[in-house]
């Protein structure tokens, strides 16, 4: 007796027809009928009272129905514990804060066997991996033209605003928010702009706009060496309101900026014309959050 004989004989018995269980099984009707009678000889009973006008299950058919369904399910069940489980690979990067955890939480529930692999690189690799299959997806903010890989999309998600990172000492540190021209006496600490060039585009030109040139401060390695020296020392950064909520550093304080204040917004980076699996559950995972 084979898996397969059982899973044929199932498909008829739901069907009740062998034409149509053929075509669920994308097979042709002769196999189906052979396979069948094959079982019907090994088990020595008849499975199916057949006629030109019916298919109906015999007494010895109805009695295997629910025990082919049950070796079936059990094999099903033997498949899933030694294969390995589902893989989504993630593209993210520093400052997602709160809406990754929330990200992640809501995909969990929806597949909760799905593994999800995290991959913190630049913007530009994370697009280029999307784009080679490497990664399933990617977070990417603000991403500029320059950073834009063929083949891959990018769905938007929600606006990240930016707040100034500021010395908790410093007069402005007590406002509910500050205007961006009141940093200008201020060195402005900011990544590279090779690192993340929708930010630095965003905040140089938002500075132009408000009248003046940023002075130059220090380029850290990364936000925590940013902030310790910020912690130290008068220098201002801006890091996003997400992440900021989730950061513990009681010597620098972190200042909405009055509006209109910056912001990028994040997206979902897809592959254009090969959506991977998850993908769905993922960009609803990304919608619940937003809601």
């Amino acid at each position: 007796m084979e898996l397969r004989q059982l899973s044929y004989f199932v498909t008829v018995a739901e069907e009740l027809h062998f034409g149509r269980a053929a075509e669920r099984l994308h097979i042709v009707q002769s196999a189906v009928s052979q396979q069948i009678q094959r079982l019907e000889r090994e088990l020595g009973a008849e499975l199916f009272d057949r006629s030109p006008r019916h298919v109906r299950l015999t007494g010895a058919g109805e009695r295997l129905l629910p025990e082919a369904r049950a070796v079936l399910a059990a094999a099903d069940r033997a498949r899933a514990a030694v294969a390995p489980a589902p893989v989504l690979r993630l593209g993210t990067s520093t400052g997602l804060g709160e809406h990754l955890d929330r990200v992640l939480a809501a995909f969990a529930e929806r597949e909760p066997g799905v593994q999800v692999e995290l991959v913190s690189l630049p913007a530009k690799e994370r697009l280029a991996r999307v784009a080679d299959g490497r990664l399933d997806a990617a977070f990417v903010r603000g991403a500029t033209a320059e950073e834009r890989v063929r083949g891959v999309r990018v769905l938007p998600l929600w606006p990240d605003p930016l707040v100034a990172a500021l010395p908790a000492g410093h007069p402005l540190a007590a406002r509910d928010e500050v205007a961006l021209d009141e940093l200008a006496g201020l060195p402005l600490s900011i990544t590279a702009r090779r690192t993340n060039p929708a930010l630095v585009d965003l905040v140089i030109g938002a500075c132009h706009e408000a009248g003046f040139e940023p002075l130059p401060g220090p380029v850290s390695g990364s936000l925590q060496d940013t902030l310790a020296t910020i912690g130290a020392r008068p220098l201002w950064t801006v890091v996003y309101a997400s992440h900021a909520r989730i950061l513990r550093t009681p010597l620098v304080a972190f200042v909405p900026f009055r509006a209109p204040g910056l912001a990028l917004t994040t997206g979902l980076a897809v592959h254009d014309l090969s959506p991977t699996a998850h993908l769905d559950a993922l960009r609803t995972a990304c919608g619940d959050h937003e809601g």
